[in-house]
């Protein structure tokens, strides 16, 4: 059985206040990535080890920044540069997964300067089927997007082998 529910009946979320890194002295030496939900996703990395945000592959989460409504698939332990975002949990009975495959077919953008999360964005309503279907689904769409990725891994081969020999041709050595 489908039914159409709510993202806000789906998932809790979470102010990340307790997350926000103090210092934004970043050093790729340094193990815990700073998140934001944009499009530059890891800001760096940073030293702090108090107020690290868990997540991992049993139990990962969604970083949506609030004002751009861009949002993160999330399974290793971070911090947050603002509090701009929120960090999105799966309730009961929902695949975070699905879910996430689904936040990404919803068509908005953001005409104002305001947060969407609460008074817009959690009041969108996707499709829910039962668990087990919602699981069967995700295997689908997870092993698509694997061959899709690596695809793209072997056209980018592809394209630096073409350079290559293109670059070795031209020369005319």
């Amino acid at each position: 059985m489908l039914e159409w529910k709510k993202l806000e009946s789906l998932l809790d979320y979470e102010q990340p206040s307790k997350y926000i890194v103090k210092s934004t002295n970043y050093d790729d030496s340094y193990s815990t990535p700073v998140l934001t939900a944009g499009q530059t996703f890891i800001l760096g990395y940073t030293d702090e080890t108090e107020g690290v945000y868990h997540a991992d592959k049993e139990h990962p989460v969604l970083i949506f920044d609030d004002f751009m409504t861009s949002f993160h698939w999330v399974d290793f332990d971070f911090k947050v540069k603002s509090s701009a975002l929120k960090i999105l949990k799966p309730k009961k009975d929902v695949d975070l997964r699905l879910v996430y495959f689904l936040m990404k077919e919803i068509k908005y953008e953001p005409k104002e300067h305001s947060r969407h999360w609460i008074s817009v964005y959690s009041q969108f309503e996707i499709p829910i089927p039962s668990l087990a279907e919602q699981k069967r689904i995700v295997g689908i769409l997870d092993t698509f997007t694997e061959s899709i990725e690596n695809l793209k891994m072997q056209l980018n081969e592809r394209q630096k082998q073409y350079e290559y020999y293109r670059e070795k041709l031209l020369t005319f050595e």
